[in-house]
């Protein structure tokens, strides 16, 4: 089971524009918890701290609690806007997540083996699909990535996700179809390798068969020279006659 990450909030009484640009002009970023059919909750985090965390890596996919007056919120983050020239957080929205809650959330895809695939070997280059993808997932154990293995992989072979190996209770929320999450294709270099052994393959195979063709036609045209020396010999002969 996952840990929860622990962070601090703090109320916000008031809502709207003007009150969350006054939360930020004290170095906090406005929030709202909502969701497990209660009200939202308007909140105020630490800027910093929440800045260090969404840059961190994986902060929608990690389940948090945040204290609220001596009360904890088991959340998962949602979503956050960060300021168009700063880049930095200005709004966060939390679920709430009841007992037993399964969440959807995206979890990153991790490709292993790189040198257990033939294909990659040869030159070829992987082509991710999907760096994500979108499960259904225990709120208590959400895979902070799933395994893609490359072992094996050719050439135009593709990886679907009925070949990853999914943590108990995670599934794909895409069900009606066994989707691709990459493929190895080729590269220049060795689309160029592959042309010019078939120009050499069709080049030889030409070659070998010239001189029977050649053979076939000897006897043809001497058979139409002959022809045509009888009447020159008679025309000769002819001519000695007279």
């Amino acid at each position: 089971m996952a840990t929860a990450q622990q962070m601090k909030a703090t109320a916000r009484p008031q809502v709207g524009k003007g009150a969350a640009r006054a939360v930020r002009r004290t170095g906090q970023v406005p929030g709202v918890i909502y969701g497990d059919k209660k009200p939202p909750l308007p909140i105020s985090l630490d800027a910093v701290e929440v800045n260090k965390r969404i840059f961190a890596g994986h902060f929608l996919t990690t389940v948090y609690e945040i204290e609220l007056d001596g009360e904890k919120h088991r959340v998962i983050p949602r979503a956050y806007q960060l300021d168009p020239v700063k880049d930095k957080p200005v709004h966060v929205d939390f679920q709430r997540l009841g007992v037993g809650a399964t969440v959807r959330v995206h979890v990153p895809v991790r490709f292993v083996n790189h040198d257990a695939s033939p294909g990659l070997k040869r030159g070829g280059t992987l082509n991710i699909v999907r760096h994500t993808v979108e499960f259904f997932c225990p709120a208590e154990s959400i895979p902070e990535y799933i395994t893609a293995d490359l072992t094996g992989m050719e050439i135009a072979h593709s990886l679907h996700i009925s070949s990853v190996k999914l943590p108990e209770g995670v599934r794909p929320v895409i069900r009606d179809r066994d989707f691709t999450i990459a493929t190895v294709v080729s590269s220049s270099g060795y689309l160029e390798e592959q042309a010019a052994a078939k120009a050499k393959a069709e080049a030889e195979a030409t070659g070998a068969a010239a001189p029977a063709e050649g053979a076939a036609a000897a006897p043809a045209e001497g058979a139409a020279s002959a022809e045509g020396a009888a009447p020159a010999a008679a025309s000769e002969a002819k001519g000695k006659k007279e």
